[in-house]
């Protein structure tokens, strides 16, 4: 963990110099334009994996440009550049919008239902952290919900989560519809399932102004936890909408033996973000620095299951979560062979 946070000071660091902020405001459209275009141009890292023509991109967007172009429009005009990326990763920021792109997930079945998982935790379920967990399946199955990576868990939480199913025999960690957050909480967790070191993935930084200067991928390792570990069987739910810190949980996870992935493919997400300036103060939050799977493969358009499992209208008519039924019926086997 300790050399995880070591690679992300350093990087901040090779960033903030290489986005400096501009001493001088002005609210030119044409210098704001150009200003976030070059930003992008030297610091974004998957022009070349996502085959964008950055200077195509640059001239078609620049003539639709005007003098008298008010700041909405710019705003509209730069923010629509911004989505040639098709990086969830990649915002705008003003003082009355956010410039966004969601069509990573929007543009799939959703697989998550807050009212049919509500059915599923009833009203008897427990919360540590950022958790919510009871036991399922005439008390043999444990279910952890963990809506955000931005919710905070600690060893603590865990500990009481994990001892709490300590006479189960498997887990399901349900993520479904988890946009990300903080990741030092996706390895906090993730560690509670490894008795070893394991290699996580790589990570690599830009060094120079060019498209491909990168880096040779530096490697990330997960170091197991002292606390309460477990090692029975696990599955982890998945939807389109796992994006960033939990697409980054559910590539760990997938490493260890005991784990099987199911539901629908991952949203993505793994270009590690930076901010910097603009010149009349908005803020651009982009995609900088790749992060690669063991195999040195990116995870930026998604992770697909080990096992493919949507809900069916039939199923939804009828107020059951088609995902966690076939995960209960997988453990179960999975159970009965072992008895």
């Amino acid at each position: 963990m300790k050399q995880w946070w070591l690679m992300l000071s350093l990087l901040a660091s090779f960033f903030l110099a290489a986005c400096k902020d501009t001493d001088e405001y002005t609210v030119d459209p044409r210098t704001n334009f150009e200003a976030l275009w070059k930003i992008l141009d030297e610091n974004y890292c998957f022009f070349d994996y996502k085959q964008v023509d950055w200077d195509e991109v640059h001239d078609r967007y620049s003539a639709q440009l005007t003098d008298t172009m008010n700041q909405f429009a710019l705003f509209d005009l730069m923010g629509e550049m911004l989505a040639e990326l098709k990086d969830g990763h990649t915002n705008l920021y003003s003082s009355f919008d956010v410039a966004r792109y969601w069509d990573w997930y929007q543009d799939y079945p959703p697989n998550f239902y807050d009212d049919l998982n509500e059915l599923y935790l009833g009203k008897d379920y427990k919360i540590a952290g950022g958790l919510k967990y009871k036991k399922m399946h005439n008390d043999q199955i444990g279910y952890i919900r963990y809506a955000s990576f931005s919710s905070g868990i600690g060893e603590t939480n865990l500990d009481y989560v994990l001892y709490h199913f300590k006479d189960c025999k498997a887990l399901i960690i349900d993520v479904r519809d988890n946009g990300g957050g903080v990741l030092t909480y996706s390895d906090r967790f993730a560690s509670r399932f490894t008795e070893e070191q394991v290699l996580k993935g790589y990570i690599q930084h830009k060094t120079g102004k060019g498209h491909q200067d990168f880096s040779e991928p530096y490697p990330v390792y997960l170091e197991p936890t002292s606390y309460i570990c477990w090692l029975r069987p696990v599955v982890v739910l998945t939807n389109r909408y796992c994006y960033s810190a939990a697409n980054d949980f559910v590539q760990t996870m997938r490493i260890f033996p005991q784990v099987t992935i199911m539901g629908d493919k991952t949203g993505g997400g793994s270009g590690l973000p930076f901010n910097s300036e603009l010149p009349n103060g908005w803020q651009v939050r982009f995609s900088a620095c790749p992060m690669l799977d063991p195999d040195k493969k990116l995870t930026e358009f998604g992770i697909d299951p080990d096992i493919q499992v949507e809900i069916t209208e039939e199923d939804l008519a009828r107020g059951v979560d088609t995902i966690i039924e076939s995960a209960i019926l997988y453990l179960q086997g999975i159970i009965d062979k072992d008895q």
